[in-house]
């Protein structure tokens, strides 16, 4: 098959990136009921953060943050392999003692996920090349074939450890359906160079934060969550508004409410919960 011919075959190619997916990934966002929690005796309330401490201390692959701003006082952080190991988590949680005295202020539910843009565009084009028609059992068959090795080259993304660093950044986001603006009308090699040139700008702080996205089409109200982790806040601010200026961001990008944490080992629940700062504060 000639170049020019491959090249008009690959208008018959499918317009969606594969991806690969990963880790299960729970965020829970509570309200502390201050009041109720003050009003325990004080060997009452030394009793439930022993509990709680302990369990969480327990459950591998959850980190506690402390959250700044009105939106919620303590996020709750799960990675797990399944939604079914989530739930385990999610109901481990509410059979706290301590679940009598937080308020779910709002949750996401999602799983990490990497989009193989420009994998996906080369292995189109080489299948169309060979002849293979698009969906057909062959094409299914040599695409799940490459899928498993970038799943196993990219296990460490796709089953990622929580990042250790002091803060946290997660915000959802939308890709713009909108009349004018609709990202899924643009043709795939045109959102392959956007994303391209979105992803340049996060490698030049790779040093300074981590990041981690997660799909959330079909299990919440967004279509992405987006986890930053620093241990400089203001890395959050400069890489954002950095990115704003991309086209993929400025001319296609909606972004939901953003909750910023402070990470403290279970051992400093009690702290936390006397109004006290937890471990951090000693760093």
């Amino acid at each position: 098959m000639t170049s020019d011919t491959a090249e008009t075959r690959m208008e018959e190619a499918p317009q969606v990136p594969l991806t690969l997916e990963g880790a299960s990934v729970l965020h829970q966002m509570f309200r502390v009921r201050w009041s109720a929690w003050r009003a325990l005796p004080e060997g009452r309330r030394s009793e439930v953060v022993a509990e709680a401490a302990a369990a969480m201390e327990g459950m591998e692959g959850t980190a506690l943050y402390s959250m700044l701003g009105h939106k919620g006082d303590l996020l709750l952080l799960h990675f797990r392999k399944s939604f079914e190991e989530l739930n385990q988590a999610q109901l481990r949680v509410a059979g706290l003692a301590l679940s009598d005295y937080l308020e779910l202020a709002t949750s996401y539910l999602s799983v990490v996920e990497l989009g193989l843009y420009e994998s996906s565009a080369k292995t189109y084009r080489s299948l169309l090349e060979k002849g293979v028609e698009p969906h057909s059992d062959d094409w299914n068959r040599q695409i799940e074939e490459m899928l498993a090795i970038q799943r196993k080259a990219m296990a460490p993304r796709l089953w990622p450890e929580i990042p250790p660093n002091r803060y946290i950044c997660f915000y959802p986001m939308d890709r713009k359906r909108a009349e004018s603006k609709n990202w899924y009308q643009v043709p795939m090699q045109d959102r392959q160079r956007m994303m391209h040139e979105h992803g340049m700008i996060g490698r030049r702080y790779a040093g300074e934060v981590r990041q981690i996205i997660s799909g959330s089409i079909g299990f919440d109200d967004w279509e992405w969550g987006v986890d930053l982790f620093a241990d400089d806040p203001l890395v959050f601010k400069k890489l954002i508004y950095e990115m704003r200026f991309d086209e993929v961001s400025a001319v296609y990008a909606l972004f939901g409410a953003f909750f910023v944490g402070l990470r403290f080992a279970p051992a400093d629940l009690g702290a936390f919960l006397t109004g006290k700062a937890p471990g951090w504060a000693a760093k």
